[in-house]
């Protein structure tokens, strides 16, 4: 090994050489970094000097530069620093930390040397800040091998820190000489306690300069007089997003030193610049060619990009350019925004504008809060959409994926509880036990979409209450005790029990879900495949100008607008929102939320009284917090620091809309679903009454019979005749016009028998 993760030794001239502005040479190199550190300035201040003062003041022996400064002082060392980062690190670390010295000891101090070094001041830690292009895990290659590479990820499991021998001193047991040696560093190394890779004999020579008698291995460490530094190991993976369909993605291992370590926790989104190195794994010493080495990354600097980012940059630590942020100000100016916005969520499914409006407000979310007591408020919304298969779903949860800036999609049957929150792993080399985060882990701060919610297993479903309402995951296992952020939206898919919503039943028994875990969804829609085929019409024709290419022009909900708005721009709004805008409710949408809520406990009330039975969705304050998150979303969506009465006023009719018409599902005419049932019972013992085995008659007469004569309601005979033809008591022909009454072939011959 070379560089950076060798014992070398550097030589510095001791005569003043001719000033050289080109780094033929290590020394060179050196001088050249501590002259750009102590003399380096932009505008009149000395950036690296002034800082570097700054952080000795505080003890920490640090220093972040930025490669660009480096560049415009001198680019030949900036390019030295990019193509042989292993062999300049050290020397800038040496500049560093003679540059810290200077400025300690202005006077002079302690006598240059080594030893004057270590003991006066701590080696200088170099964190190197680049505007490097981000390079994807597939493309690191054989060719950017030792070179500086930046890539971005999700860290999915962090060791616990361990301490790396940067000194070690080793003392023979039999002449008690000395050894000093000097690990390499990164993975792979010399450990701290470990005796592989110590010399086999004693190289000291006895006074008499005779052949010494020490045995085999004769060298232990002396502990107390070696030096050591933290170090932790990190894995980390590819963002789903950027992984290819079919494809696993790919994990990379990362080393973290001294000042780096600790930084991150599993699920944090970072970029790492580091130098792309390899090691020899503990697997592969015994198996395989002996060339064959893993690759990990030496890290010098780490970026975190948070769910909104810094200020003013989005999940991935892009900068937003004023060009930018004037037309996002432009956008959210726009008449009808809102309906620009909805319209171009999933622009080629037909219809379900009202469901394409609460996606674009979970897309958004509310605002979080922390209350001076420390309790948490969540500001994400989850939605359930509950319905008949061929409802485009599934379209809405992978149109979700591609726009939300962060989104890990899965589905139910294929997720386990370790798989969605976490799970305990454990390391192979050193047999400790460690947390790789799950999906809702890794979708931090962003969007998990869980398709097929109904065919997960209760024990995984109960495992993600904690992560939907307090936003935490809490871990129990194998001795490890923590707390992981899950700060993420809910968008899940389901079919009812029988796979089809069936209209004859109450809603408690077509959703198979418990009340806990529904109590959860902000809004919950029931989608339903109806037949009307005016309609029907309609979505073929939307359907077949998909498939010919052409664009959907026309007077319904789903025409495509001129404003649609495209799906990158989409991304970097919402990204932009969450990071510049958190509204707060006004004094008069607080009192429209407050008496509101009350009308809606009352109005579940007497929809329980009714049916005479507990409401299998309940309404709750849970529900309350969730229209003012939707009223919240609404305002961040057109960049409104404070809630209107307009917003309260949609999140009201949204929330209507969803959770409030499931509540009261069943239940039509003005009547409620125990009286529909009782009347449903009425009519269908008349209508096998009037209508004899084998008879015939038309729809128009049993309308004119059963609404016009006897008063029943016309929602009543439909849904019993749609029950009794699935029962097959009766059958429709000439589009639904004629209704014939038909039975078994037992009841045919008890008929002709009685006739007889």
């Amino acid at each position: 090994m070379s560089g950076f993760d060798a014992n070398r030794v550097y030589n510095i001239a001791v005569h003043d050489l001719p000033s050289a502005t080109t780094p033929d040479s290590k020394s060179e190199t050196e001088r050249l970094l501590l002259e750009f550190l102590q003399s380096f300035r932009v505008g009149g201040e000395f950036i690296y000097r002034d800082k570097l003062r700054a952080n000795l003041l505080l003890k920490q022996y640090l220093l972040e530069v930025d490669l660009r400064h480096v560049g415009l002082f001198n680019e030949e060392v900036a390019f030295a620093i990019q193509d042989r980062p292993a062999d300049v690190l050290p020397l800038f670390e040496n500049a560093a930390t003679r540059a810290a010295r200077s400025a300690l000891f202005p006077l002079g101090g302690p006598e240059e040397g080594e030893e004057a070094t270590t003991s006066s001041t701590p080696k200088i830690q170099i964190t190197l800040k680049t505007g490097l292009n981000m390079l994807q895990f597939r493309e690191l290659t054989a060719n950017t091998m030792n070179k500086l590479v930046r890539i971005p990820g999700i860290v999915i499991s962090a060791s616990i820190f361990s301490s790396r021998a940067t000194k070690l001193v080793l003392q023979c047991q039999n002449c008690h000489s000395y050894k000093f040696i000097y690990p390499q560093a990164g993975l792979g190394g010399l450990g701290s306690g470990s005796e592989k890779g110590l010399p086999r004999k004693c190289d000291a020579l006895p006074a008499g300069g005779e052949a010494n008698n020490c045995p085999m291995d004769p060298y232990i460490i002396i502990h107390q007089k070696s030096s050591f530094t933290d170090q932790q190991t990190l894995k980390l993976q590819e963002a789903p997003d950027m992984v290819p369909v079919g494809e696993l993605p790919r994990h990379m291992l990362l080393s973290v030193d001294r000042y780096l370590t600790g930084k991150v926790v599993p699920g944090s989104r970072v970029i790492a610049t580091g130098i792309y190195s390899t090691f020899q794994s503990a697997k592969n010493k015994n198996a395989g060619p002996a060339a064959l080495r893993q690759p990990y990354l030496r890290v010098l600097h780490m970026e975190l990009a948070s769910a909104g980012g810094a200020a003013g940059t989005n999940p991935f630590g892009v900068q937003f350019s004023p060009e930018d942020e004037e037309e996002f100000s432009e956008m959210a100016r726009t008449d009808g925004f809102y309906e620009i916005f909805a319209k171009s969520v999933a622009p080629s499914i037909y219809g379900s504008l009202d469901i394409k409006k609460a996606i674009a407000c979970l897309l958004f979310g509310g605002s979080k809060k922390v209350l001076p007591d420390g309790m948490r408020l969540r500001g994400d919304i989850n939605v359930l959409l509950l319905g008949d298969p061929g409802t485009a779903k599934s379209q809405l949860l992978k149109f979700v994926e591609k726009v939300a800036p962060i989104a890990v999609y899965t589905s139910g049957k294929g997720s386990s509880a370790a798989g969605l929150t976490a799970s305990v792993q454990r390391d192979a080399a050193s047999r400790e036990f460690y947390l790789e985060g799950g999906a809702m882990v890794l979708a931090d701060t962003g969007v998990v979409c869980i398709d097929e919610f109904d065919k997960m297993r209760d024990e995984d479903r109960v495992a993600i209450h904690e992560a939907m309402e307090q936003q935490t995951i809490s871990i129990a296992k194998a001795g490890i005790t923590t707390v992981l952020n899950s700060r993420t939206s809910v968008l899940a898919a389901a079919n009812p029990v029988f796979g089809r919503y069936d209209e004859g039943r109450s809603p408690g028994e077509n959703i198979d879900f418990q009340t806990t875990i529904l109590s959860r969804f902000d809004m919950i829609f029931i989608v339903k495949d109806e037949h009307n085929e005016q309609r029907d019409k309609l979505i073929a024709k939307h359907v077949m100008n998909l498939h010919m290419n052409r664009q959907n022009h026309g007077d319904d909900d789903n025409a495509q607008d001129e404003g649609e708005i495209p799906l990158e721009k989409m991304k970097r709004y919402i990204a932009y929102c969450k990071s510049k805008c958190a509204p707060r409710l006004s004094s008069e949408a607080q009192e429209m939320l407050s008496s509101h809520f009350v009308s809606l406990r009352k109005q579940v009330q007497q929809v329980e009284q009714d049916n005479n039975e507990r409401s299998s969705i309940p309404i709750t304050v849970r529900q309350l917090e969730a229209i003012v998150r939707i009223s919240e979303s609404l305002a961040k969506m057109t960049l409104s620091t404070t809630v209107k009465n307009h917003h309260v006023e949609e999140a009201i009719r949204l929330f209507k809309y969803s959770t409030m018409d499931a509540v009261a599902a069943g239940s039509a005419d003005g009547l409620s679903r125990g009286e529909l049932n009782e009347e449903m019972v009425r009519i269908e013992r008349d209508i096998r009454r009037r209508l004899p085995l084998g008879w015939t008659t038309t729809y128009a007469t049993l309308t004119k019979e059963f609404v016009t004569q006897q008063g029943y309601s016309g929602h009543a005979l439909e849904r019993t005749l749609y029950i009794m033809e699935k029962r097959e008591v009766i059958r429709f022909s000439g589009q639904k016009k004629v209704v014939h009454r038909y039975g078994s072939t037992l009841d045919l011959l008890i008929v002709l028998l009685i006739s007889f």
